[in-house]
């Protein structure tokens, strides 16, 4: 039996079973897509994205109908990937101040590197920069937002951002071997 997507909210919110199922087919792999970025591995992408639909369920009732679905179904397994950083944490603070990231960076990387590849990257970054870079790269949140949301300072949402930044350029510098200091041509 195939539910109208309208059917299957519904279903969602009377809490039925086939309702709950045709939603988790329906949106499991798109939202492990953004779990995957939060997280990382694919193992934590996979607890968060079963949170996530956990919330999902326990919050279907407050969708009015009103806006994007597939858009509220994103924000709450954003939200709900905020909510498990600020647990797992409980204090914003990085222990990586001290390190040195003025790796020079060639901007035609991009061009030659995978989404696969990138991800990858991503999921190495400290928990803090990986949070900041997905939630004010990815997502559009402004480091006003990401402050109200994380309980931090708008200037400390912007650093973070900047050092996730340095931290991915060194990252893909010495990944691709890419010389600290400007290429000279031989005389």
């Amino acid at each position: 039996m195939h539910l109208s997507f309208e059917d299957m909210i519904q279903g969602c919110k009377e809490g039925d079973r086939k309702a709950q199922k045709a939603f988790y087919d329906y949106f499991a792999s798109k939202m492990l897509g953004v779990c995957m970025r939060y997280a990382k591995d694919r193992s934590e992408a996979e607890d968060m994205l079963q949170e996530s639909f956990i919330k999902l369920y326990q919050s279907m009732h407050t969708y009015r109908g009103e806006g994007n679905f597939e858009g509220w179904v994103r924000r709450v397994v954003v939200f709900n990937a905020i909510n498990l950083y600020k647990h797992r944490l409980r204090h914003f603070k990085e222990d990586l101040d001290v390190q040195d990231y003025d790796a020079k960076y060639d901007d035609d990387i991009i061009s030659k590197i995978s989404v696969k590849e990138i991800l990858a990257f991503v999921q190495q970054m400290p928990d803090g920069y990986r949070l900041i870079f997905n939630l004010y790269a990815v997502e559009g949140f402004t480091h006003k937002e990401i402050g109200e949301q994380l309980g931090i300072a708008i200037g400390t949402s912007k650093s973070q951002y900047s050092r996730a930044r340095d931290w991915m350029k060194k990252a893909l510098s010495k990944h691709y071997h890419i010389l600290n200091e400007p290429f000279e041509q031989p005389k």
